[in-house]
C-alpha cells in the first residue's frame, strides 16, 4: 500500500523540479545542439586543417572555431536563447565572440597541455585534447552567454531601471501583459 502512495508522489515532484527548471532544460537541450553542431565543425575541421593540410595545432583549432563561433552565434541568437533579452545586435556580438575566444583559450590550453607537457601527440592525442577543451569550454560559454550575453526579459529591464534612474530619467513604464518597457526612449 504505502508504495502505491509513492509513485504519485514522486511524479508530482518530478512535474515540480520539471516546472521549477523547464526554461533551463530547454535552452540547455537547444545550445547543446547548436553546440554539437559547432563541435563537429570544430573537430573535423581542425583534424583537416592540421592533419590534412598541415597547418599547426593551434592555428588549426583557431580556424576551425572562427568558423563554429559563427554558426553557433546564429545558433544561439535565434533559436536556443531567442526569448531572452539581448543589450543589441552589436553588444551581443562583440560579448559572444570574447567569450568563445576565452573558450578558445581553454581548449588550446588542452591541446598544448596534452600536446606538449604530457608529450602525447599524434591524431588520437589532439583528437582527445581538442574534445576535452571544447567541453570545459562548453560548460563556460552556456554559463557565460546566460550571464552576461542573453539574459532573461526581467534582468534587462532592471538594467534599464538601474541605468536610467542615475543619469536622472523616470524608470520604464511596464506593462505587466507585455512584459516590456511602455514608455518612448
Amino acid at each position: 500500500m504505502n508504495g502505491d502512495r509513492a509513485a504519485p508522489s514522486a511524479a508530482r515532484s518530478l512535474r515540480g523540479a520539471y516546472s521549477q527548471f523547464r526554461q533551463q532544460i530547454h535552452e540547455g537541450a537547444k545550445f547543446l545542439i547548436v553546440g554539437g553542431i559547432g563541435l563537429l565543425v570544430v573537430l573535423i575541421g581542425s583534424d583537416a586543417l592540421h592533419f590534412g593540410l598541415g597547418l599547426g595545432k593551434f592555428t588549426s583549432v583557431t580556424i576551425a572555431a572562427i568558423a563554429a563561433t559563427i554558426g553557433t552565434f546564429l545558433g544561439n541568437r535565434y533559436w536556443s536563447f531567442r526569448h531572452r533579452q539581448g543589450a543589441g545586435a552589436r553588444s551581443e556580438t562583440i560579448m559572444f565572440f570574447l567569450l568563445n575566444g576565452v573558450g578558445l583559450l581553454i581548449q588550446c590550453a588542452c591541446i598544448g597541455l596534452v600536446n606538449d607537457l604530457f608529450g602525447l601527440t599524434g591524431r588520437f592525442w589532439y583528437t582527445i585534447a581538442n574534445l576535452a577543451g571544447a567541453g570545459i569550454g562548453t560548460v563556460f560559454r552556456f554559463w557565460s552567454y546566460r550571464k552576461w550575453i542573453w539574459v532573461p526579459p526581467e534582468v534587462h529591464l532592471a538594467k534599464l531601471r538601474r541605468g536610467r534612474h542615475r543619469k536622472g530619467r523616470p524608470a520604464p513604464a511596464t506593462s505587466p501583459a507585455l512584459g516590456h518597457d511602455t514608455t518612448a526612449a
